[in-house]
């Protein structure tokens, strides 16, 4: 059951990442939240496409088949923190958007709109510098133990940044 919530959260993260829309001009396709977005939404694609590690197909026993299912929870787990992750940058940048847009209402960037223009380039930076681990931990936790879900058999922070750093080297190895 706990691998169904934890991929079910996964999959309304995916979700929300996947209805993120920003149309830059092309004046502003390479501003820093418009870059954000590109990459988180390059990340997010990525993690979609990383396969499990099927271990020990065939006939096992019960240790086999424990030692099996602590493997499928890591892994959804490790999915689900890293798509929260992606999410919580996206969104960030999408407040950056936001704000840009009331900003300059229409118009073109000029130099009175610079100090405003700047205050929000600051805003995003200190956001996204603020999306740590453990914040990101904290989060999906606390999410899980206000539904009273099962926490039991999750993996502690320490393996599922261990665990995600793996798949990481693996992707780049390929």
């Amino acid at each position: 059951m706990r691998v169904a919530e934890i991929m079910a959260d996964f999959r309304n993260i995916q979700s929300y990442i996947a209805s993120i829309r920003a149309s830059p001009s092309a004046e502003e396709y390479n501003e820093e939240g418009y870059l954000v977005l590109r990459r988180c939404v390059a990340e997010a694609q990525a993690l979609l496409a990383q396969p499990f590690q099927m271990q020990g197909a065939g006939k096992r026993d019960e240790e086999q088949d424990k030692a099996h299912l602590r493997r499928i929870i890591q892994d959804a787990a490790v999915r689900r923190f890293r798509a929260q992750k992606i999410y919580l940058r996206a969104t960030a940048a999408l407040r950056w958007v936001n704000s840009r847009a009331a900003i300059l209402q229409g118009h073109r960037p000029h130099a009175g709109h610079a100090p405003a223009l700047q205050q929000i380039r600051n805003t995003l930076r200190a956001e996204l510098a603020s999306i740590t681990d453990q914040r990101v931990e904290l989060s999906l936790r606390s999410t899980d133990t206000s539904a009273g879900k099962w926490l039991q058999e999750d993996p502690s922070l320490s393996v599922i940044q261990r665990l995600s750093g793996n798949a990481l080297d693996r992707r780049v190895k390929n």
